[in-house]
């Protein structure tokens, strides 16, 4: 099996959704998926989401907060897992992270207004180990 086959329907549903910034969707897209086999990889991405529906909204608490559980729970599948790049997820997460906190510690700043280019996700099936309980049988 290769290419985009290897993936569980929700989670290339997810990561379509991601890249279009519809992150709210996106989370409830995986979180069917996460209830059945609960993952704690899924579960990080759900929650990696939520953070930029909480950018989205200018809410930079919400970031900080969201990032740090997502962070938690990502970090174990260091450096790659189902063929995400977790060490550029992490990035990412710190980045926003910090841009976040300026936010909140900057007087009359509008929070993260204007965001900058939220990431992206695309999974790279030579990154597969074959052994993520995520895949499909």
């Amino acid at each position: 099996m290769s290419g985009a086959s290897r993936f569980q329907a929700e989670f290339l549903r997810f990561l379509e959704l991601f890249n279009q910034e519809l992150f709210w969707e996106s989370h409830e897209v995986l979180e069917g998926a996460w209830r059945r086999n609960r993952s704690p990889f899924y579960q990080g991405l759900i929650i990696y989401a939520s953070a930029f529906v909480h950018a989205q909204r200018a809410n930079p608490a919400g970031v900080v907060k969201q990032m740090a559980k997502a962070r938690t729970r990502l970090e174990p599948y260091r450096p790659h897992h189902l063929g995400l790049d977790v060490e550029e997820i992490l990035h990412q997460a710190s980045r926003w992270t910090r841009l976040a906190q300026q936010a909140l510690a900057g007087p009359g700043l509008s929070p993260l207004e204007p965001p900058p280019p939220f990431p992206r996700l695309s999974p790279d099936p030579g990154l597969i180990r074959g052994d993520e309980p995520e895949l499909p049988p």
